[in-house]
């Protein structure tokens, strides 16, 4: 019997053993097809779903090669039955495809006539599809084919889209063998992708559509750029906010052919079209007299393609209009497509599958992204907080328990420990963030901060001139700040696992001095706040972080 790290069980989850030497090893392995529960300490639960193993078949993982992975690491034999349910769900992917016919236009084809007659039997597919061509073909009209993949995901036969795109306007965008300088003391640098880089486009490019999976700091941006050059149209990209927007700019600018005239903001303080044109969700989420009235900007060019930024924050209405534009090209980019809500499966079925995914610990092996230690410090409530904590409304727990007056003196500490580095404060509540503010003399960004003003202060973060920064959540996403080399989270969006990667990524820009990350968690024990931290670190944990659990009393353990 194999003495392998891993028990695969008849209800498709496998129990990770942490500590087994080839433990790494397996994770890695298992990381394309199986997606993590529950990470505590010594046994990490995984486990096998319909989607996480049509993903796989979708970036050209084979059934052979995942019973090959469940055998190799179990430590004792699998269940047959399993390994014949992973094979059949398997193959269910591209026994349906969307493609274009000679004369009839977008037709839905089987290489099985009973799953042809079965899909066409449900009355989810009333209206989606037309006449019948022959026994294995029907017709699709083509303003259903995004609404149809979706339908036949929920059936459980997603169909492998193979029909095609239009060309969209072309628009010449080349990348620059040289990156523009970012002050006028800065001299031009040679520079290149990346090898991970240049497989997530090759990825993207043959499958046509679909999600790019890189850490925080891996450069994304560079990808879409990279993806843009191959297509040379008109593009569309999609943001969270407007800094997001403005740094999506200045990047295409410096690696790119293309001109600042060539790039439009439409955002809610700019509304231009240009040829490359980088517009909000929230103001494409906008309604105005219950109709969603920027939506046709979409119209308004013929886009070759379409970049979704954040890809696992998608906003539903984005998801609609997604649905109308199977014919473009769209590239998804994201840290995690884990998604709250669990719409992952329209993810796969509107944007595409994932066509490349990266480990973080792969990209921090090759030195992209900064090594990283995650401590979760626990602090223990006084007995008066306790008993209001004990004795509060279940809707108030989390807010007594994250906004705990300990944790500032906690956060004080911490800061101290870390005189020489540039440190970031982040969380969720507002008045909280603002006491953080007042005692470490820290410049607070939130929401109510002006675009203007949040640029400065993160060109002045940049720069060193600020070393200290407390931030709420619109700090979560696409803001580089590659000298942050300290986070410390105070509170959270509950157990958010896409909150807690995108934090954790703020401190992984690869140092020049070679040095360690470090992100602290501060928790209040026994309450909701360690629950929730606890399933917030599923997702890093999957990733192969482990986090060191400290006494804040205790914090002179810190490396």
């Amino acid at each position: 019997m194999a003495d392998g790290p891993l028990i695969v069980q008849s209800d498709k989850s496998l129990l990770l053993e942490v500590d087994h030497p080839r433990a790494d090893e397996a994770r890695r392995a298992i990381a394309p097809f199986a997606e993590l529960e529950r990470a505590p300490e010594h046994v990490h639960t995984y486990r096998l779903t319909n989607l996480g193993l049509w993903n796989a078949r979708a970036a050209g993982h084979d059934a052979e090669q995942v019973v090959d992975t469940l055998i190799e690491f179990s430590r004792y034999p699998v269940p047959h039955a399993l390994l014949v349910d992973v094979a059949e769900t398997m193959s269910r992917y591209g026994r349906l495809t969307l493609t274009s016919h000679p004369t009839h236009g977008l037709v839905l084809q089987a290489t099985d006539k009973a799953v042809l007659a079965e899909v066409l039997k449900s009355k989810r597919t009333a209206g989606l599809v037309g006449e019948r061509v022959d026994d294995e073909t029907v017709v699709v009209h083509p303003s259903e084919r995004g609404h149809l993949k979706q339908v036949l995901v929920k059936l459980g036969w997603p169909a492998e889209d193979l029909a095609g795109y239009v060309d969209g306007e072309k628009h010449p965008i080349a990348l620059s063998p040289v990156a523009a300088p970012r002050t006028p003391d800065e001299a031009p640098k040679p520079w290149e992708m990346r090898p991970y880089q240049a497989q997530a486009v090759d990825g993207f490019w043959h499958g046509g559509s679909g999600v790019v999976v890189l850490p925080c700091g891996a450069g994304k941006t560079i990808v879409g750029a990279g993806a843009m050059a191959k297509s040379g149209t008109t593009t569309l990209i999609l943001v969270t906010n407007t800094v997001s927007a403005r740094q999506w700019k200045d990047e295409l600018v410096r690696r790119t052919t293309l001109t600042e005239d060539e790039i439009g903001e439409y955002s809610g303080t700019r509304k231009e079209i240009k040829p490359v044109t980088i517009a909000t969700y929230q103001v494409l989420t906008t309604k105005r007299k219950g109709v969603y009235s920027h939506l046709e900007l979409l119209d308004a060019r013929d886009w070759g393609l379409v970049v979704y930024d954040e890809v696992h924050l998608l906003p539903a209405p984005i998801f609609r209009m997604t649905a109308d534009l199977q014919a473009r090209r769209r590239l998804g980019l994201t840290a995690t497509l884990v998604r709250e809500d669990g719409r992952e499966d329209e993810v796969f079925s509107l944007i595409g599958p994932k066509r490349y995914d990266a480990p973080w610990k792969d990209i921090e092996a090759q030195g992209y992204i900064a090594p990283a230690d995650c401590v979760e410090v626990r602090l223990t409530l006084p007995e008066h907080d306790r008993m209001v904590y004990a004795t509060a409304e279940p809707e108030d727990k989390y807010r007594l328990a994250a906004t705990a007056a300990g944790k500032n003196r906690v956060v004080e500490q911490i800061v101290a420990q870390h005189p020489d580095d540039q440190v970031l404060v982040i969380g969720q509540y507002l008045d909280q963030l603002e006491e953080l503010s007042e005692h470490l003399d820290a410049p607070l960004i939130t929401g109510a901060t002006t675009v203007r003003e949040r640029q400065r202060l993160f060109d002045a973060f940049r720069s060193g001139e600020v070393t200290r920064l407390v931030v709420s959540k619109v700090a979560n996403f696409s803001i580089d700040l590659p000298e942050a080399s300290v986070a410390i989270q105070v509170s959270g969006s509950f157990g958010s696992r896409q909150e807690e990667a995108q934090r954790l990524g703020r401190v992984m820009r690869p140092k020049a001095d070679g040095r360690t990350a470090h992100f602290y968690a501060v928790v209040a024990r026994d309450t909701v706040d360690q629950d929730f931290a606890a399933h917030r670190q599923r997702f890093l944990a999957e990733q192969g972080y482990a986090y060191r659990i400290v006494d804040a009393e205790d914090l002179g353990v810190v490396k």
